[in-house]
């Protein structure tokens, strides 16, 4: 009895001790499945990229990743698991999409298509969302002055110097069958007309469907062939006929898909960048042409600056030559920097172990640049390094197709985030409400600049206070639904137009209709 006493003791303490461990075995094993963790082959980077990942390989980050910047729930007590999964859910949740959905079927009292009265020849200017938005119009105007529509030619002569042709980059048959029953479409002006008298016509920007009637109807009285010398901008975001704007809709959101070559390989780089879980795809706008035509030259050296003033001169087509780079900063006008977009994430709350995908093209300065952002966030990806050299060579040379497959990418991402409001990050943003109102977080730069400005000057740290702040301010600009935006009050002629919010960057109410309203 004694000898059984003394043993009771030992005999709990170990009963005690084993169900302690199951049950931290059992807990931590629920807390890592709340996260995805990366599996899959991504393959290692390419050294011939913009910008490398410190030299690590990507398994070498993957492993890293796992240990070092472990997921907020396994560094906090188990008692606070439940709000940490609330709070990582809550990074990633998509704002609600209110019912709304695509609602741009060519309804059965669209007249069917007359008789063609000749031919559109169009010529698409700008960068490949430019480019895009220029030929969805066109396709519009070509339904309005009932026109045959020759596939566009692209711009060869930007500052990219991309030689690539319509079928290079689009998937040019998709395009043809897809309108066939809004618009006729050609491969080719027919050799008949290769010789015909053209009226070369500049289209008036942001014109109305009257415009298109009244002025450029009657050339066909004249003429069998019309050019289009300019595509960007031409047809006005607002007051146009519910048809017109839902053909639009079906020529940019559905008709106009990339070529399979490139469709091909952005979904395998999705995938790839899946493999590492939920992502950002961060739209990094810090590329010497961006650099150079917005004169934003600020946290760059004295020869870097020179040498941006040097492209901005140097380019005819660029009207305004001098620009104060402090001022545009002030008023929200740059794109924001590596390292500000650093600080935007954390403030946001997204952890270092946050897998971003920089969609970019070379990024001005490389790696100095770079450091900042990458310390707070080392799970950088991009095309570069997600893709052999051998998968990306076919694309590597030409601006457009290697544009298309960050398009791609950050469509399908988890988060999309724009460091500037240019062509890409309107036309991703439009496409994203498209497919069901995805977080889209467009920084307020303006209100971010203020802010930094006193992190620099010692007024402001990073913590809780710039956390909440930063949240707040942003709160209602992760894409939910809401109508397009109408003209600045008090702006005039064109600045009126150009104040407005882009139809390709909301759809809505053209395209996007509530379930149960017609």
């Amino acid at each position: 009895m004694q000898l059984r006493r003394r043993l009771r003791p030992s005999k709990l303490l170990i009963l005690r001790w084993l169900l302690t461990c199951a049950a931290c075995t059992i807990s931590t094993a629920a807390l890592l499945a709340v996260h995805v963790s990366p599996s899959g082959t991504v393959p290692s980077p390419s050294s011939s990229g913009p910008y490398k990942l410190s030299n690590r390989e990507i398994g070498v980050a993957e492993l890293k990743w796992m240990q070092e910047f472990s997921p907020l729930q396994l560094s906090r007590k188990l008692d606070g698991a439940d709000r940490e999964v609330s709070e990582f859910e809550k990074l990633w949740k998509p704002p609600s999409n209110r019912g709304y959905a695509p609602c741009v079927a060519r309804g059965s009292s669209i007249s069917p298509l007359e008789e063609s009265r000749g031919y559109l020849l169009v010529h698409a200017n700008g960068g490949l969302n430019q480019m895009r938005a220029g030929i969805c119009d066109m396709v519009a105007v070509a339904r309005i002055i009932n026109a045959t529509l020759v596939i566009p030619e692209l711009d060869k002569k930007s500052f990219w110097q991309d030689t690539s042709n319509f079928s290079d980059v689009f998937d040019e048959d998709n395009f043809i069958t897809s309108l066939a029953n809004d618009v006729k479409i050609v491969k080719k002006l027919p050799k008949e007309f290769a010789k015909a008298t053209k009226a070369v016509k500049f289209f008036k920007s942001w014109s109305g469907i009257e415009y298109y009637q009244e002025e450029v109807y009657p050339l066909w009285d004249n003429y069998q062939v019309i050019r289009a010398a300019k595509s960007d901008s031409r047809l006005a975001n607002n007051n146009l006929p519910p048809n017109i704007q839902k053909l639009r809709c079906r020529a940019f959101f559905e008709a106009l898909r990339f070529a399979p070559p490139i469709e091909a390989l952005g979904k395998l780089l999705v995938e790839r960048m899946k493999s590492y879980g939920p992502y950002i795809a961060l739209h990094l706008r810090y590329e010497k042409d961006m650099l150079a035509f917005s004169g934003c030259t600020y946290g760059l050296s004295p020869v870097e600056s020179d040498e941006l003033e040097r492209i901005r001169e140097n380019i005819t087509y660029w009207k305004v030559k001098y620009i104060d780079p402090l001022e545009q900063r002030a008023k929200g006008y740059c794109p924001l920097t590596p390292k500000e977009v650093g600080i935007f994430l954390s403030s946001l709350g997204y952890p270092s172990n946050t897998p971003i995908y920089i969609a970019a093209g070379e990024i001005y300065g490389g790696d100095s640049h770079m450091a900042d952002l990458e310390s707070r966030f080392p799970i950088l990806m991009n095309k570069e390094t997600l893709a052999s050299a051998e998968e990306l060579g076919p694309f590597r040379r030409y601006a457009s197709q290697m544009a298309a497959l960050d398009y791609i990418v950050s469509v399908e991402s988890n988060v999309f985030v724009p460091s500037h409001s240019g062509n890409m990050a309107r036309a991703v943003a439009g496409h994203r409400r498209f497919l069901g109102h995805r977080k889209t977080i467009n920084p307020d730069r303006k209100a971010l600049i203020r802010l930094f400005d006193k992190i620099d000057k010692g007024m402001l740290k990073e913590g809780k206070n710039l956390s909440s702040r930063v949240s707040e301010i942003h709160r209602r600009r992760q894409g939910s639904p809401r109508k397009r935006k109408g003209p600045i009050s008090g702006t005039k002629g064109k600045e009126r137009f150009r104040s407005e919010e882009s139809f390709y960057e909301n759809p809505l109410p053209d395209c996007l209709c509530q379930f149960g309203i017609s």
